[in-house]
């Protein structure tokens, strides 16, 4: 009797050792079973991120056509990349600036600054990349895991607050911010993190 094979992707499990903590590990194995990181491959997007993006915007609208947007630790590029499409940046109507500390590769329609957003100077060089002050700001920045859940929180939800106050300095009357954060990491009944976005809409200035 011939059983039928199964549809069922196998899941990729990674050995211990080879100088891995706990926590790389479980992260190499949630990279090489997420179906969203396979797709961004065939897509053409750097990062699986691109597509919670796609999915904000196509609720909330905020990536207009002609806008000029901003994208804190933007590397490797997934929300710029789809905000230049979104803008019209890549056919030269809007405007996107990326930043971060770490290098990126060249986006179409994106102009990068390696650079800290923290250091004083981030500020007025964006606004002179954009030319005006910014319509949108995106932050899907996240700290370096410790793997301690408080500690993390913590560290993610600065990040949030300083780009909060970046957004601040930086956004137009009427503009945009969107940030993630992080819920149930200070939170003793919790057993992980749950992922947050939020939306914040028309800027009083």
């Amino acid at each position: 009797m011939s059983s039928k094979p199964s549809k069922r992707p196998l899941k990729v499990r990674i050995k211990s050792g080879g100088g891995r903590s706990p926590a790389s590990k479980r992260w190499l194995e949630r990279q090489l079973n997420d179906p969203y990181v396979a797709r961004a491959k065939r897509e053409g997007f750097p990062s699986r991120a691109a597509f919670k993006l796609i999915e904000i915007d196509d609720k909330h609208h905020l990536l207009k056509q002609g806008a000029r947007v901003v994208d804190l630790g933007a590397a490797p590029g997934g929300w710029s990349q789809v905000a230049a499409q979104r803008v019209g940046s890549v056919q030269g109507r809007g405007k996107v600036v990326a930043i971060d500390r770490l290098e990126m590769a060249p986006i179409a329609g994106v102009e990068f600054i390696q650079r800290d957003f923290l250091d004083p100077r981030a500020p007025d060089e964006i606004k002179g990349l954009l030319g005006a002050p910014a319509d949108v700001v995106l932050s899907d920045m996240a700290a370096n895991a410790t793997g301690h859940r408080r500690t993390d929180h913590l560290k993610i939800m600065a990040l949030a607050e300083a780009a909060a106050y970046f957004a601040r300095a930086t956004l137009a009357p009427g503009g945009a911010f969107l940030c993630k954060v992080l819920q149930g990491g200070t939170e003793a009944t919790r057993k992980g993190l749950s992922e947050l976005y939020l939306v914040a809409a028309d800027f009083k200035g």
